[in-house]
Parts: structure tokens; sequence; C-alpha cells
């Protein structure tokens, strides 16, 4: 194979769903047992709304829920904070290398009231379940932890309602037409686009260069950057999205990036067993109302905004401002839980079990209960599916009916 052929391949055009979220889901794997910690990005985003806060003299590290997930140092100094800068630096090259970056401005102002408003929904659900579509979803499920099948099961309801909210009247855009005689030709600047294919390889150097040379002296702060610029390319160049995967589910019927996350799952769960099996230690979490309470307003607000935590930050890199609201509400929503956990905690949270599958059923029955449930979720995806179109068809059928 060619440069050329590479390049255009595997550089500039999309990537494959599904082998992109299993690569996603070894990667996680990885980034686990290498780092202790799972791949996850809204408690940083929570972490970063507390340092907006002592900038107008706020005392955050005071508070209950940055004593749970900690408040030490500053994104350069975390192993969360930095893995997303990485992710930013990822989804910025690859972005940058398909010609994918354009200034995109909403085109309604309902639009930004859904970008802010579902962003605080979103937020402030992820954090009381002490995690988003990753820490308590993808990464979550292959952890054993109970609390994560709570908020799964949870945010499918909420993104149906958020889907059926989202289809009322209020949302739709007026329609301006405007008569034109001829087609506009579909032009590229070819010259742009390789100056930003190299512009695109210097970031991503750049970002190897500093992960490399930070594994030198902090190997696990090291691995967490290089992880983090895989992810980025990951969902980049995949646009790997789950509030697609739930939204599509009520709206189109489509499930394919939903079965390709179960898929990705899977793969990561038998990783993950094995480390823990070498005396690693899952992140098990309060399977309380939490994660329930918490998964309902999560699927609702991502919906609602249009995007999830790994939606909004690839989208917001390649110019699309929407996404920007989306995560200045995703910041927002996260810390007005913080602030208020205190109040909320004990009665919704951690006056509840953190239930281990491995430890509840043995690791054997732990890895097979996990197994079979994504069995029966994958299922349960080929059942409403065939359900979805055989329904839309005879519709179909009855308007045709009708009109004869």
């Amino acid at each position: 194979m060619t440069w050329s052929d590479f390049k255009s391949r595997y550089l500039i055009g999309f990537w494959k769903p599904l082998p992109a979220v299993i690569a996603a889901g070894i990667l996680s794997t990885y980034y686990f047992g290498l780092t202790g910690t799972f791949w996850a990005v809204t408690g940083e985003f929570t972490r970063w709304g507390g340092h907006i806060m002592q900038l107008f003299g706020a005392e955050p590290e005071t508070w209950g829920y940055f004593k749970v997930i900690g408040f030490e140092g500053t994104p350069l100094d975390r192993i969360d904070g930095v893995m997303i800068i990485g992710m930013f630096a990822g989804c910025f090259a690859a972005a940058l290398w398909a010609n994918n970056i354009k200034l995109r401005m909403p085109q309604h102002r309902i639009r930004i009231f859904q970008a802010i408003l579902g962003g605080i929904i979103a937020g402030f659900g992820a954090r009381l379940a002490m995690g988003c579509n990753l820490a308590a979803f993808f990464t979550g499920i292959p952890q054993f932890s109970l609390h994560a099948w709570y908020f799964a099961v949870a945010t499918a309801a909420g993104s149906y309602f958020g889907a059926k909210f989202t289809l009322m009247p209020m949302f739709r855009i007026p329609v301006k037409l405007k008569k034109v005689s001829t087609a506009s030709p579909l032009t590229q600047n070819h010259d742009a686009a390789k100056r930003r294919f190299k512009l695109g390889m210097v970031i991503f150097t750049l970002a190897l260069a500093w992960g490399f040379y930070t594994l030198l002296d902090s190997p696990v702060m090291g691995f967490a950057i290089l992880c983090g610029i895989g992810f980025g390319l990951l969902i980049e160049r995949a646009q790997i999205c789950f509030t697609s995967a739930f939204r599509d589910l009520w709206i189109t019927g489509r499930t394919h990036m939903a079965k390709a996350i179960i898929i990705g799952m899977a793969v990561s769960a038998i990783g993950i067993f094995s480390y823990v099996q070498l005396g690693a230690t899952p992140k098990i979490l309060w399977a309380g109302p939490n994660a329930v309470i918490g998964g309902l307003l999560f699927g609702f607000g991502i919906v609602l905004a249009g995007g999830c935590e790994t939606g909004w930050m690839y989208r917001a890199v390649e110019g699309q401002v929407h996404y920007w609201w989306v995560g200045f509400g995703n910041i927002i929503g996260a810390t007005v839980l913080a602030y208020y956990w205190d109040d909320l905690g004990p009665w919704l949270a951690t006056d509840f079990d953190k239930v281990n599958l491995l430890e509840t059923f043995g690791p054997e029955g732990g890895l097979l209960v996990t197994y079979g449930l994504l069995a029966v979720a994958f299922v349960l995806m080929l059942v409403w599916e065939k359900h979805f179109f055989r329904k839309r068809s005879q519709k179909a059928s009855n308007v045709s009916v009708e009109v004869v």
C-alpha cells in the first residue's frame, strides 16, 4: 500500500464504527490496567468547573463531591486531565487530516437553548450517577459494577422521552425556501486541505512527543496522554456518538452503533476480568437511586442537547459552535451537582452498597452474568429493529391503500 492509499483510506476517510468501537474497548482495557483508572471525562470536566469557581472566590476544595473524586493540582497534574488534553489533540489532528474543520453556527436560537439546557441536564445527571456514557456505561459495565447497568437502562428510557420531547413542534426550525436557477458546484480548496493535513500531522507529532517524553519521567501519566490521543482519533474518525446510539433506536430504528457499543463492551470485559484476576481493583460505585435518576436525566439531556460527552468533544473541535454550548452546559450542570452533593449524596448514593458482580456471583459467575446481560441487550436490539421496521412498513402499506 502506497502512502497516498494509506492517507486516503485511514487518515482522510472515515473509519467504520464497529472496528473503531472494538478498538476503543481494547484501548480502554489497557488504560485501566496500566493507569489504575477507567476512561472517563465528566469527572475531570467537573474539576474544571471547580477551578473556574475558584476564580470567583469559591472554595470547591471543601465540597464533599471533590473530596470523593479528588481535586488536587491542575489538569496537567492529573491522569484524567492529561488524558482529556490528549483526546482533544487527537480529535483536532484527525479533523485536520480530513479537512473536516469549518466554523458552523447554530441554525436557530432554539438550538442554542437546546444545547445549553440539554448540556446542563446531562452534566448534572452524569455526575449524580458518578459517570457519563463512559464511566457509567461503556467502561462501567466491563468493570462489573451493578450501578452501570442501572444507569444504562435508565439512560435508554431517558433518551426515549428526550426523543419524543425534541420532536415537538417548538423544536422544528422554520425552513426558508430559496429559488435558484442552477445547482451550486461542489468545490474544495485543495491547497487549504494540504495545509490542514500538514498542520494535523504537526499537532499529532507534538502530542506524541509530549506523551513519550512524559512516559520517561512518569509512565502512568505518559501512557494516559498516549491513550487520550488514541481515544481522540477513534471518536473523531469513526464519529462515535453514544447519543445517536440511543436516539436512533426510537427515531429511525437503526441499531448499528448500539450493537457496536455492546460488542465493544464485551471485548473490554474479558480484558478487565483478566486484570482483576491479576490483582487490579475495578471501579465499583454506588448502586442506588442516583444511578437511575442520573441515567434518566443524562439520557434525556443528551438527546435534547444533541450530543453526549465524547460527542460534543470531537464536534466542538470540528468547529460546530452548537457543541461549544453543549460542553459549556455540561460543565455547569456537573458543577451544580458537585455543589449540592452534600445534600443529595447520602440519601441517593452513599448510603447504598457498591455492588461488584464478581464478588456477588464469584469471578466466573460475575463474568457469565455480564456476558449474559450483554447478550440479552444485543438480542433486544435485533428484536426492536425488526419490530420498528415492520411497523413502519405496515404504516406505509396502509397509506398506500388509502391513497388508492
